[in-house]
């Protein structure tokens, strides 16, 4: 297995940022390393031995306030490569308006530079990308949804396929609060806030969509995943949801105990399943 670090943003032409003297730095939180005040975005591709022509760009959550980069990010990504996927790991960059004038829009930004990317580098080395998929955990659950519903002009900007992990969709009261305080750190508009809606916002161009979550998540309550598994099958839109009795929130590739182990194995099957390749 072969791993690749890419800068996303190459010779200072980062979209909104802004001077700074925030300085990154790596701690431990939650039992597991994390990246906080990321400010260089960056993509970790890992090369499979046997490839199956499709790829994932993993992408941690954190609460939009740091990156869960190792149990959400490298042990994924090192996990689907052994399955024969092409697999990155986003480090994206946290929305914090001392560093981008415009923070709500930078995850979003580095995630579609990210899909580009990849597929640029797959193409360089002879390979081909049939298949190009966004993973998320989280608050990058939350990131893959918005790319699967804010479609980009531009196709390469666009996944092919999504897996949403303990992730929000509807954005209750509550979840509203948190995005005006760790994203948009403002107040949000009436068009941002039903922009905010998933749910509401999906259509026939969504993409298809694998969702996994704990019935006992405290901290994102399940009806999140339900509700926008039900909002994807009424508009004919391919959706597999899979609930865990026990697991609770940020079980990453999860345990044996809780059975949440699972998920990795059903989604790897269910992307290289058929319409997948049609």
């Amino acid at each position: 297995m072969i791993e690749t670090i890419l800068s996303l943003w190459p010779g200072g032409q980062t979209p909104y940022a802004k001077s700074h003297s925030v300085a990154e730095y790596q701690a431990e939180s939650w039992g597991s390393q994390s990246l906080f005040q990321v400010v260089e975005p960056s993509l970790t591709v890992y090369q499979p031995e046997n490839p199956n022509g499709a790829a994932v760009i993993v992408i941690p959550g954190g609460g939009y306030t740091e990156v869960a980069i190792t149990h959400e990010g490298y042990d994924v990504a090192e996990a689907l490569a052994k399955q024969g996927f092409l697999a990155a790991v986003l480090k994206y960059r946290l929305p914090n308006p001392k560093t981008a004038t415009h923070p709500e829009r930078v995850p979003l930004c580095d995630l579609r530079r990210a899909m580009v990317l990849l597929k640029e580098t797959a193409a360089k080395q002879g390979g081909k990308v049939l298949n190009l998929g966004v993973l998320g955990f989280s608050a990058g659950a939350h990131l893959a949804a918005q790319a699967s519903v804010s479609r980009s002009e531009s196709d390469a900007e666009n996944p092919d396929f999504a897996i949403l992990a303990y992730g929000i969709s509807k954005a209750a009261v509550s979840k509203l609060t948190w995005l005006e305080h760790v994203l948009f750190h403002r107040p949000l508009t009436r068009d941002e806030k039903d922009a905010q809606n998933f749910v509401e916002q999906a259509d026939a161009c969504t993409p298809r969509t694998f969702l996994v979550h704990a019935l006992d998540d405290d901290v994102c309550h399940y009806s999140e995943s339900t509700q926008y598994a039900a909002a994807l099958q009424d508009i004919g839109v391919q959706v597999e949801l899979h609930l865990f009795p026990t697991g609770g929130h940020g079980f990453g590739l999860g345990d044996a105990q809780h059975g949440t182990h699972q998920w990795l194995p059903l989604a790897c099957d269910w992307i290289v399943r058929k319409p997948a390749f049609d």
